[in-house]
């Protein structure tokens, strides 16, 4: 179950910063509006797939759902691969292709009800920490393919047999695809079913089954506390919203800040998400020990201040504005920003390629809206590395410690599928607003939502307790 969340991980993470300059190849109608809706396809695609195999794996042998999500994964795989082959509509060909990976992302719920059913409550919080830092591990592995990739080129290796472009963009693609298939094999030869109580007793011995129905009677699915069970879902809500919308803006927030192209920009946040990937399992180690003295609610609280911090850092100040394309200028006496002294209507664009960098005009914020240093950019990248790392561990662990020793399959489902949504709507929201309003907008508007967030577990702390430890067990 590691290895497959592990290998779910990297599917998802080594196209992530490909995504805009394959999308801007391959058709250029496409916006960074839609840009939101191909990275938020792939969360809608697992929100309605999650409940779904959740509910499967309470009913049936859990390599069903886990063969047949993967099986999806990898053909949406190889679709993405090919969306440079239609002749019209190639964006939506991608958009489909993305909500498929995330179909297949569904199996999600399956693994983490998996590992919280094979615990007891004293090995949860470092099963899941376990969980999570091989979820890391495919977050660095998967930018940093994508990064070495880079080197392949936008032109790369036809094999006309197959219509196949091999190249910095479609060669992650692949990788996954083949990737996929390996974690079918083993799936196949090595998953078996194991389940144990709250105290570590395996559920599959009769007396160990007839002994926890004697402890926990035979109303244990009425003593959930439900107050609990949304909390922690809005949570999780908030922190995969959050999330998503840092690593959607990412590529587009730096090719208009930083003037970069779009290799560049996939190299470079290839090796930063990388790094925030090493970050996070430095973060899932120490979350180990911390929770040990702490509790869980404490570090989920510690998280959401620092990811709080990392977004009010990353609100742009001073007087430098970015770089604009100057292809986009078409009267300079229309402008809202003065452009003596502070631009020059030159070609911003590299001497090898006839692609044109820079903040665009079409976007007005360029105009009067100070450029975010890169100082900034790296100083956000290093808190939220560390803020969302312990929240996401923290926020489902603590949920299944909630839930008690009743199978979890639908439970972890929705709390996926929570999480989706997030994942939906955030790219949705931040490509809009980024799109019209600019990132200080943006990012007000989530350090409000995270400071919210913060606020309502304070409410809520002290109903956030283990059933075991709830019912006295």
């Amino acid at each position: 179950m590691y290895l497959t969340m592990f290998l779910s991980s990297v599917g998802f993470s080594i196209v992530i910063t490909s995504i805009w300059p394959y999308l801007q190849k391959v058709d250029q109608t496409a916006d960074a509006s839609f840009l939101g809706w191909v990275v938020a396809a792939y969360s809608l695609g697992q929100m309605l797939a999650s409940p779904i195999f959740g509910w499967w794996s309470n009913h049936r042998p859990r390599k069903e759902p886990l063969i047949t999500s993967i099986s999806i994964n990898v053909a949406a795989n190889i679709l993405y691969a090919y969306v440079h082959l239609p002749s019209s509509k190639n964006k939506y060909y991608m958009l489909m292709a993305r909500a498929f990976v995330g179909i297949g992302a569904g199996n999600v719920a399956v693994v983490r009800s998996y590992v919280a059913g094979a615990t007891s409550v004293r090995e949860r919080t470092g099963a899941m920490a376990n969980m999570s830092a091989c979820q890391a591990l495919g977050f660095i592995l998967g930018p940093g393919f994508q990064a070495a990739m880079a080197y392949i080129g936008e032109q790369g290796i036809t094999w006309a047999a197959v219509d196949l472009q091999v190249n910095m963009y479609t060669a992650p693609a692949l990788l996954g695809a083949i990737l996929g298939v390996v974690n079918i094999v083993l799936i196949i030869l090595i998953l078996r079913e194991h389940h144990v109580n709250d105290l570590g007793r395996d559920l599959n011995s009769i007396n160990d089954v007839s002994e926890e129905r004697i402890q926990a009677g035979e109303n244990t699915d009425g003593k959930i506390d439900r107050m609990a069970v949304l909390t922690s879902n809005i949570i999780f809500f908030v922190v995969l919203f959050v999330f998503a919308v840092f690593e959607t803006i990412s590529t587009p927030l730096s090719m208009d800040m930083y003037a970069w192209s779009r290799a560049q920009a996939t190299f470079y946040n290839g090796i930063i998400l990388a790094s925030i990937g090493v970050e996070s399992i430095f973060v899932f180690l120490a979350v180990k020990i911390v929770s040990k003295r702490t509790g869980d609610r404490a570090i989920l609280l510690g998280g959401l201040f620092i990811i709080l911090c990392g977004f009010v850092i990353l609100l742009p100040w001073g007087n430098t504005f970015p770089m604009l394309q100057w292809t986009d200028v078409r009267n300079a006496t229309d402008l809202q920003r003065p452009l003596d002294g502070i631009v020059k209507l030159t070609p911003n664009m590299p001497n090898h390629t006839s692609e044109y960098v820079g903040c665009p005009v079409r976007q007005k914020w360029c105009l009067y809206t100070p450029a975010i240093h890169l100082a900034q950019y790296l100083t956000a990248d290093v808190l939220i590395g560390v803020g969302y790392p312990a929240c996401n561990v923290m926020s489902y662990t603590l949920y299944s410690k909630i839930l008690g020793p009743k199978p979890q399959g639908v439970y972890m489902g929705w709390l996926t599928a929570s999480g989706s949504g997030a994942r939906t709507v955030g790219p949705v929201f931040v490509s809009q607003v980024y799109t019209t309003l600019g990132p200080r907008w943006a990012f007000s508007i989530i350090c409000v939502l995270v400071a919210a967030t913060a606020a309502f577990l304070c409410a809520t702390y002290k109903r956030l307790i283990a059933f075991s430890v709830k019912y006295g067990r």
